[in-house]
């Protein structure tokens, strides 16, 4: 029995780690289209580049989730205190990549839909 539970559980975490390479190659690929396609046929526009790295970070933030994921459920079928300090420590590492991330996303969203020539001090008074 516990050795099927290992063996479904290292299944899901390598399920959990494509999707994860799946998300963040998605996500390059579709940033580098929005990024050098209009590039290459010069059709540049206002914001196109931040509209692309706005993209790529959510694509980003989804894929450090899936591997954190991974992470959770190889650690689980285990948990040698040796696995569980490198858990803490990834995990760690991950949750501040994602928090600055999202907070730089979330600062470049309200960026976008400021007026023109607002400043963000006259936009939150």
């Amino acid at each position: 029995m516990e050795e099927t539970l290992h063996r479904a559980a290292a299944a899901v975490a390598l399920a959990l780690e494509a999707l994860s390479v799946l998300a963040i190659a998605l996500g390059g690929a579709e940033t580098a289209a929005k990024t050098f396609i209009p590039w290459l046929l010069r059709h540049r526009a206002p914001g196109m580049r931040r509209a692309a790295w706005m993209s790529f970070g959510r694509w980003l933030l989804l894929g450090l989730e899936f591997m954190l994921a991974a992470d959770v459920v190889r650690t689980v079928i285990s948990p040698t205190w040796q696995e569980v300090g490198l858990l803490g420590a990834i995990a760690l590492i991950r949750t501040f990549l994602s928090f600055f991330l999202e907070r730089d996303l979330a600062a470049a969203a309200r960026e976008q839909t400021f007026e023109p020539g607002a400043t963000p001090a006259r936009m939150e008074a």
